[in-house]
């Protein structure tokens, strides 16, 4: 074994994955983590905790895997953070906790993610599940959503002792968890349901189907219901499109849309009764993990696609697994280009996207190269579908129906990151409701904080 470099994870192969809806990558067997657990240096000044937004105390639950110990690894993952199995799929550690790791600067950081999923995965095969308070305070604490922030912010105050229930407008819990990310890269029965199960273990209640600001507001919540606090973790679902000419038109989908008929919805699956448009030729524009999501979705469902960026390779937000990951399964990427009309038949149909070159000038307010179009560049791309990944804004429903909660100009409720509180007293929040699309692990990191500040504010030491 080469201690500088990481054990190979084992994937599905890239011909057959792009072909089904099973989890690419198949994680470490015992074996296999212990070998990589054993690359960790122990750091007593750990620079990977730092790198956590919900500070994990990654060399102690490392160090109890060097030793096989599974329960002890997922005893210590527990106490810091609600959905181990999800963070060690999703997260991108690369940039976050591996990228501060030590053992990285002369070789390869220590694959973290992995051995968290490891941990995660074999304590749920076991049995093994996180321990809650042991009374209750009195006090409750409703959650508006069921996403990463709303099941984070709801665990940590379930094992404070609060009486906790989570408000979720669809029928599923789960949030992006669930509607937003491909079964092929988190499943859903196996890792998200079971995560929740395990947050309500803790004592929480989930209600679904319950839209807050249509089926009870924040004020009811507060004074009808008996809720001493509310924290907001509803996401960020309103789409956002281009504003171009044909955008209106038959086989255009926003990747939310998309990606929410075929997780949600199953329309994946042969025997699903919600339709999804299948096209033989599909674009889809922007560049972010959703992007990707959308494309390998479509790959899957039997598209060609192609990708169409306005910067370089180099300015990609995804993730670098991710783009490679569609880059093996045989995904074009149309990159420095960005479209300007879509074009539609005389039933209203898309036949096609012209778009036009970019070439990069001075950096934005980004800190990213401005794309500038070449003038005469355009030129045209066959589809019949069209699908936009250009983020997402948060819907305005609850922040309308509210009285007292201020948000920006983009729609996002205000709040304080260090502890979520907002403008309005006993009123949290945070996640993508406070700061527009973003990753899972913030928007864990942001529940987190929220529970805090909650608890500091209802036990008076706020």
């Amino acid at each position: 074994m080469d201690i500088m470099k990481k054990v190979p994870v084992r994937e599905q192969e890239p011909a057959v994955r792009a072909r089904n809806f099973e989890e690419v990558c198949l994680g470490y067997d015992k074996e296999e983590a212990m070998a990589e657990a054993s690359r960790c240096l122990s750091c007593k000044n750990a620079k990977c905790i730092e790198g956590c937004p919900v500070s994990i105390n990654i060399p102690g639950f490392i160090a109890e895997l060097k030793e096989g110990n599974v329960e002890g690894a997922y005893e210590v993952l527990s106490r810091s953070t609600a959905l181990p199995a999800v963070c060690g799929r999703v997260c991108p550690q690369e940039s976050q906790c591996e990228g501060k790791c030590i053992r990285g600067i002369k070789g390869e950081p220590v694959s973290i993610g992995k051995l968290e999923r490891f941990t995660a995965d074999a304590a749920r095969e076991a049995g093994i599940t996180p321990k809650g308070a042991d009374s209750n305070n009195g006090k409750k604490v409703a959650i508006i959503g069921s996403g990463p922030a709303g099941l984070t912010c709801a665990g940590e105050l379930a094992k404070l002792g609060y009486e906790v229930k989570i408000f979720e407008a669809l029928h599923e819990a789960g949030g992006v968890l669930t509607y937003g990310i491909p079964e092929f890269r988190l499943p859903k029965e196996k890792v998200v349901r079971k995560e929740i199960e395990n947050v309500k273990a803790l004592g929480v209640r989930i209600e679904t189907d319950c839209v807050v600001g249509k089926s009870v507001t924040i004020d009811d919540l507060l004074t009808k219901e008996g809720f001493d606090a509310v924290f907001v973790g509803s996401g960020a679902g309103l789409p956002r499109f281009m504003g171009i000419p044909g955008e209106q038109a038959n086989g255009v989908f926003s990747a939310n849309e998309y990606l929410t008929r075929s997780n949600l919805m199953k329309a994946f699956r042969p025997d699903s009764r919600t339709p999804i448009m299948v096209g033989k030729k599909t674009v889809v524009v922007g560049g972010g993990n959703v992007a990707m999501d959308a494309a390998r979705t479509a790959l899957r469902l039997g598209s060609e696609v192609t990708i169409v960026y306005r910067r370089s390779e180099a300015e990609l937000p995804a993730r670098a697994e991710e783009v490679h990951h569609a880059k093996e399964e045989g995904i074009r990427f149309d990159l420095l280009t960005n479209p300007v009309e879509i074009h539609e038949n005389e039933e209203g149909w898309v036949t096609g996207i012209t778009c036009i070159r970019m070439e990069l000038g001075e950096p934005d307010a980004s800190g990213r190269r401005r794309p500038v179009e070449i003038p005469g560049s355009e030129f045209t791309i066959e589809a019949d579908t069209v699908i936009m990944a250009l983020g997402t804004s948060p819907n305005p429903l609850i922040a309308s129906t509210t009285g007292g909660l201020d948000t920006d100009r983009h729609g996002c409720i205000m709040a304080k990151e260090e502890n979520g509180e907002t403008t309005k007293q006993a009123v949290y929040a945070g996640g993508d409701a406070v700061t527009g699309a973003a990753t899972v692990i913030l928007a864990m990191g942001a529940g987190k904080s929220a529970a805090r500040g909650i608890h500091e504010f209802l036990s008076g030491k706020a």
